[in-house]
């Protein structure tokens, strides 16, 4: 019980709830959204077309997750990155580089953005074989009553696409709550703990800082949050 009064007592592990809630509810709404939006564009393509972009969305989430971390760290690198030397040619030199992972303000979206960017496979295989079951006559019904491509979407794919849509939220709010690799990775959990979040403190807690009971704790309190949710 100590254990647990520490912990909550703890700062810096509110402060590492209140970075997972937000990374969450940015980056699976948004995750989502882009994965619907993508599977909507792709699925009236030919078969071919369809397997072609399957694969191409689902590729990075066959590669290890340290290996797309090291990738997108060489991506935000302050002096040498990819990001901040397009950043002045897009803008045509009006903004200057950016510390993407070296300020507290911009290091937490900067891994929303690398989440989004690289993470929607699976949902776009989900969305298209969900929307592959959706049967045609009610598309042809549709048509015959005058609806347009718009309102099939929204009264017909969207509606039956929620089945779908919630096991996606479920299992992408489990695995943003319990995001580490990229923070581990790529800032640990700085600058200030600006980008710590609740694994990576229980993490440091046990592994570090050798207080095993007390990351025990911090373990328990995550899994009641999860289940909560």
């Amino acid at each position: 019980l100590r254990n647990y009064q520490i912990a909550l007592a703890e700062p810096v592990f509110w402060k590492s709830l209140a970075n997972t809630a937000l990374y969450t509810m940015v980056v699976v709404p948004v995750g989502i959204s882009i994965a619907l939006f993508l599977s909507a564009l792709i699925f009236p393509l030919r078969t071919s077309a369809q397997n072609f972009y399957k694969g191409a969305f689902y590729l990075p989430g066959v590669v290890s997750a340290v290996v797309v971390s090291m990738i997108w760290l060489w991506m935000f690198d302050s002096a040498h990155g990819l990001l901040n030397y397009l950043l002045p040619l897009a803008t045509g030199g009006m903004m200057k580089p950016i510390a993407w992972l070296g300020d507290s303000h911009i290091a937490l979206p900067s891994l929303m953005f690398m989440a989004v960017a690289g993470g929607g496979g699976g949902a776009v295989i989900l969305y298209l074989a969900a929307m592959g079951g959706i049967p045609a006559t009610l598309y042809e019904a549709a048509r015959i009553d005058g609806a347009g491509p718009w309102t099939e979407f929204r009264r017909i794919t969207l509606p039956l696409l929620k089945p779908t849509t919630l096991y996606l939220a479920i299992m992408g709010t489990i695995g943003s709550f319990q995001v580490f690799t990229s923070i581990y990775m790529m800032t640990r959990g700085g600058p200030n703990y600006a980008t710590t979040t609740v694994v990576y403190r229980i993490y440091e807690t046990a592994f570090e800082f050798l207080k095993l009971g007390r990351a025990s704790a911090m373990a328990l309190i995550l899994a009641l949050i999860i289940i909560g949710v």
